[in-house]
């Protein structure tokens, strides 16, 4: 006879069921309290630069590009105008003080020179003539009052002798009062003479006055000219290396224009071109370092240009010391500027990140992963930033550029 077989209750299909079931709850858990919810990209590691975080020493300094100049230069610009009719001296050669370096031509300069020497030949000749005159005027005087005298005296004698006859029957009245009044008459025109002597005197002295103050202007005239036709030889005001000469024969210069220069050799100078960034930090007697034929040499800070230009502004650095053997114009090195003293600090090496973050955070290195983590930098030479906040020695860091990783915070290997 049939018996009746009880039903199990764990049936594999509902045990398949129930642990479907755990499964997915505990999937739904996880991923609502446990699951990592943070953006990721997957990158190949090998085409990362990784670096490490370490601690040391931090050297604050910037390498600026130097380039070797004269300790002084001196420009040749000018003084008058001309074109060019002789060239005795090409750029790259040595000069000595005073050796002619061009020969120029003005014509007009010339005519103005001949005119101004002429106008100082006629004060000259009116001065002469003034002076002739004035003697000649006083001979005339002298003999003209030797005339007078000589009337002078005979008309005295004429009306002292009618005055003695006067009352008598010899004189006539008229015949006294005509003796008296040419005596009378000859002493006023003595005097009308003299005082018109002594103002032709006073007015040829005050002409000769006023030609002379003319000629002596008129000779520092020439002299100036002279001077200018000087200049048309353009000679060398120092020794030196006559670097640069810009003009060839036949070309025409301008009054002031620069036509080349000359370098004193006795000395160098370095002259860099630093970011606006480090104006504050920068000021003379600032030491730097300079490196020629695998030596260093001490140099500071000599001069600041105070124009800012393109972001960048000019310094000049002399050398504390002997200036290197062998050293050339226009030479350019790589130049040291210490701007601080050295200091312990947790060292980050400089990457391409920086541009991407600001420095504000960086990938750090976990097992199979790089997570975001936000840091704080402080200083920074050519080869550290110098590490305040965020990262401690030993962190290995992406320090290549994160163009391509977006927003992302974590980086999957």
């Amino acid at each position: 006879m049939d018996r009746a077989i009880p039903k199990k209750f764990w049936t594999t299909q509902k045990i398949i069921y129930i642990a479907g079931g755990a499964l997915l709850a505990s999937f739904l858990v996880y991923q609502i309290f446990f699951a990592d919810k943070r953006s990721k990209l997957n990158v190949d590691s090998e085409k990362l630069t990784i670096s490490d975080v370490t601690k040391g020493t931090f050297d604050e300094f910037i390498i600026v590009q130097g380039v070797v100049q004269p300790l002084k230069t001196i420009q040749l610009d000018a003084i008058v105008g001309g074109y060019v009719t002789q060239k005795l001296v090409e750029g790259g050669n040595m000069v000595k003080a005073g050796e002619t370096i061009l020969k120029l031509e003005n014509q007009q300069l010339k005519l103005n020179f001949l005119q101004s020497e002429t106008e100082a030949s006629r004060l000259v000749n009116d001065l002469q003539n003034t002076r002739q005159r004035l003697k000649v005027e006083r001979f005339t005087l002298q003999k003209t009052l030797s005339d007078l005298d000589f009337q002078i005296a005979q008309a005295k004698d004429n009306y002292e002798r009618f005055q003695k006859l006067t009352g008598s029957s010899l004189v006539s009245d008229m015949d006294y009062q005509k003796a008296k009044r040419d005596y009378e008459r000859l002493v006023k025109q003595r005097e009308i003479e003299i005082e018109s002597q002594k103002y032709q005197e006073e007015n040829a002295g005050l002409q000769i006055k006023q030609l002379e103050g003319t000629l002596i202007r008129t000779q520092k005239n020439v002299d100036l000219w002279r001077q200018t036709l000087e200049n048309l030889v353009v000679k060398a005001p120092v020794s030196g290396l006559l670097s640069s000469i810009n003009v060839e024969i036949g070309s025409n210069i301008n009054q002031g224009q620069n036509i080349g220069q000359i370098d004193d050799m006795n000395g160098f100078k370095m002259h860099a071109d630093i970011d606006e960034h480090y104006i504050t930090r920068i000021f003379v007697g600032l030491p730097v370092r300079f490196e020629f034929n695998s030596k260093e040499y001490a140099m500071e800070i000599s001069k600041i240009y105070p124009e800012v230009t393109n972001g960048r502004f000019g310094v000049d650095m002399t050398f504390r010391e002997a200036t290197p053997d062998g050293i050339r114009r226009g030479q350019s090195s790589p130049i040291r500027v210490e701007l601080g003293e050295a200091q312990q600090a947790v060292l980050l090496p400089i990457g391409g990140f920086f541009s991407d973050t600001g420095g504000n955070w960086v990938y750090v290195m976990e097992e199979g992963r790089a997570v975001k983590r936000n840091i704080t930098l402080g200083r920074r030479n050519p080869q550290f930033y110098e590490v305040l906040e965020g990262l401690n020695p030993g962190d290995k860091v992406i320090t290549s550029s994160y163009a391509n990783f977006g927003d992302k915070e974590v980086l999957v290997f």
